[in-house]
C-alpha cells in the first residue's frame, strides 16, 4: 500500500519539483523525491537522486545503487538494473520492450510486444544527454556514453562510446595505459 501511495505522490507531485540544481528548494526537492523512491524501487542505495520529472513507470522492480541518478527527463523502464556511481544526463531514453514485428501474415500493429532482458548498467558509468538506449542493452563497467548516442549494442569495459548506430570511439584503458608509459 506505501508503495502504491508513494507512487502516486511522485507523480502527482514531486516530479514537478525543481531541480536538485536549482537555488533553494531543489536540494530539498531532490531529498523528497529520494525519500519517496526508496519505497517505490525495488532496491535504493544511498545518495540516489532521481531528476526532476523522470519517469520509470510503476518502478517496481527497479535496482540502482549508491552515488547514481536517473536524469532530468528521462525515461526508463520498469526493471532497468542501475549500479554504483552512475551518471545519467537529461533527456536520456531507455527502452525496455520493442513492438514484434517477425510475422509478415499479419500487420505489425496486431503482433504486441517483444519482451528483453532487463537493460543493464553497470557500476561508474556516464551516459550523456539525449542518449537512447535499445531493450537488453548492458553498459559495462567504467563506460562513457556521448551525448546523442543511440545504444544499439554492447561494448567491453570501459568503453567511450559514441554515434548513431554506437560504435566504440575509444576504450578508457588506452588512457591508463599512455599514463603508466
Amino acid at each position: 500500500m506505501i508503495r502504491k501511495l508513494s507512487l502516486i505522490i511522485y507523480y502527482l507531485i514531486l516530479k514537478r519539483l525543481p531541480n536538485s540544481t536549482f537555488p533553494l528548494f531543489g536540494p530539498m526537492s531532490e531529498k523528497l523525491r529520494y525519500s519517496c523512491c526508496k519505497y517505490i524501487f525495488k532496491q535504493c542505495g544511498k545518495n540516489v537522486n532521481i531528476g526532476q520529472n523522470a519517469r520509470f513507470g510503476t518502478g517496481k522492480n527497479i535496482i540502482i545503487g549508491y552515488n547514481s541518478g536517473i536524469g532530468i527527463n528521462a525515461k526508463v523502464p520498469d526493471n532497468i538494473i542501475i549500479g554504483e556511481h552512475v551518471m545519467m544526463g537529461e533527456n536520456v531514453t531507455v527502452f525496455g520492450s520493442n513492438h514484434a514485428f517477425d510475422r509478415i501474415d499479419i500487420p505489425m500493429t496486431k503482433q504486441g510486444f517483444k519482451t528483453y532482458p532487463p537493460v543493464v548498467i553497470e557500476d561508474d558509468v556516464w551516459i550523456g544527454n539525449n542518449t537512447i538506449i535499445l531493450p537488453g542493452r548492458t553498459l559495462k563497467k567504467g563506460s562513457i556514453v556521448a551525448a546523442g548516442t543511440v545504444l544499439t549494442k554492447d561494448f567491453p569495459e570501459y568503453s567511450i562510446i559514441g554515434g548513431n548506430p554506437s560504435r566504440l570511439l575509444k576504450s578508457r584503458l588506452d588512457f591508463t595505459l599512455q599514463k603508466d608509459e
